[in-house]
């Protein structure tokens, strides 16, 4: 009798795991997800809850401030003990130095999600023809482009500025109005960085081949004059007083506070940044704002980023199989609508059979600039590695320890010690 009894206890235990019905050592697993600050949204975690009362796996999101990440990250990978996911910009070079995919993240080039992710996006997350990272992220998100308040523009008969002289007068006639021209936040130490590595497509146009020249170690930043020429406007910007008052101070987690109360008329945001202002203020609808390309250096080339923030499965978690279940359930075409359709910025994502919602005037703007090209953390070697030195460097040039050259001489010498440190043969 007991024979029998043990056999259907097997039997039951068995089609519990089959069946999707979380078994008791099930319930006990609990991914732990180590995240930078706005890289994981509400309508991620509310399908962590799901995914949990689903299979009885729970996911912890443990969500660090953006300046600390890289750091905190290291130190795990590096000592061992990284959690079961962890999050990190996408991009070949990134995948080597910052993470070292090869040896701290699983390979996933076999789960049923990845050979339906956009072919430009996934070559981002892959070294060796493996696919590391799954980037579950619209490329409208990593699409950085000026936002501005049209009443404000209406009001003063301003229009989008085609190149940097246009720019810096509407700015001074904004200022001289009493309104604060552009709200950029530089103490998360990341957002006033993207002034300059995304007008790489203006870089690359002025100085076809740039990006291939600077990755063959046969050009230098320091000596690109079209480099210099925006990280001096970009200074003047900052010295006239274009930022406001209170730039080094100013937060990001505020910018759609600011942008909705009236109080800064433009602020460098994502395509879809208006339906988040509205998400956080609906008395202020998203089509209050229109869009324009960062003009500095006259840039009117479209800068687009098929790289951005991506999950990866740390090769030494006793959770791989959990972890790989959650990417799955993630990439569930139903999961993945909802993520659209509950995340004010998220208004497509780089899989087939969803249905993208930007506004009639977004899609005009993307009609209106079939010139392209790729920014410069993503096209060259080295430079996003080193983001948030960037933006100390900057900090420095806009507190006069720095001149613009001297912040591109900064940036070369970086690089080298990374490539260095990479044996990449082209600094050998």
């Amino acid at each position: 009798m007991k024979k029998f009894i043990l056999i259907a206890v097997l039997v039951m235990t068995i089609a519990g795991l089959g069946s999707g019905v979380p078994t008791q050592a099930q319930a006990k697993v609990t991914l732990t997800y180590l995240v930078s600050q706005g890289w994981v949204f509400d309508a991620e975690q509310a399908l962590g809850k799901k995914f949990e009362e689903k299979t009885g796996i729970a996911v912890d999101y443990q969500v660090v401030p953006a300046d600390q990440y890289f750091n905190v990250l290291k130190t795990k990978l590096n000592s061992g003990e990284g959690p079961d996911i962890f999050g990190g910009q996408s991009g070949v070079t990134d995948l080597k130095l910052q993470y070292n995919v090869e040896k701290n993240a699983v390979d996933l080039s076999a789960e049923p999600w990845a050979k339906l992710e956009d072919p430009l996006v996934a070559a981002q997350s892959t070294v060796n023809g493996k696919l590391y990272g799954l980037t579950l992220w619209a490329t409208t998100a990593t699409t950085w482009v000026v936002n501005y308040n049209k009443t404000i523009f209406q009001k003063y008969n301003l229009s989008e500025p085609k190149n940097y002289a246009d720019f810096k007068t509407l700015c001074q006639k904004l200022l001289d109005n009493g309104i604060q021209p552009i709200f950029e936040p530089i103490s998360d130490g990341w957002h006033h960085v993207l002034w300059f590595p995304e007008l790489g497509p203006r870089y690359e146009e002025v100085t076809p081949g740039l990006a291939d020249a600077l990755n063959a170690n046969k050009a230098k930043f320091a000596d690109n004059p079209t480099m210099l020429t925006v990280l001096t406007q970009l200074k003047e910007m900052y010295d006239l007083g274009f930022f406001g008052k209170n730039a080094l101070a100013d937060a990001y987690s505020d910018g759609t506070k600011v942008m909705a109360s009236g109080k800064a008329a433009m602020m460098v945001a994502n395509l879809t940044f208006p339906q988040q202002v509205e998400h956080d203020y609906p008395d202020v609808k998203a089509d209050t704002f229109g869009q324009f390309l960062m003009p500095l250096a006259d840039n009117q080339i479209l800068n687009i980023n098929p790289a951005g923030p991506t999950k990866f499965i740390y090769s030494g978690s006793p959770h791989i199989a959990e972890a790989k279940q959650y990417f799955n359930f993630l990439t569930q075409p139903d999961n993945m609508q909802y993520l659209i359709d509950n995340t004010p910025t998220m208004q497509t994502l780089p899989f087939p059979n969803v249905k993208a919602k930007l506004l009639p005037n977004q899609q005009a703007f993307l009609d209106a600039h079939p010139k392209r090209g790729t920014v410069y953390q993503t096209a060259v070697n080295y430079v996003n590695p080193q983001w948030i030195d960037i933006g100390k460097d900057l900090t420095a040039m806009f507190t006069g320890a720095m001149q613009p050259k001297d912040v591109l001489v900064s940036i070369d010498k970086r690089r080298a010690d990374l490539a260095k440190a990479a044996k990449d043969p082209a600094w050998q």
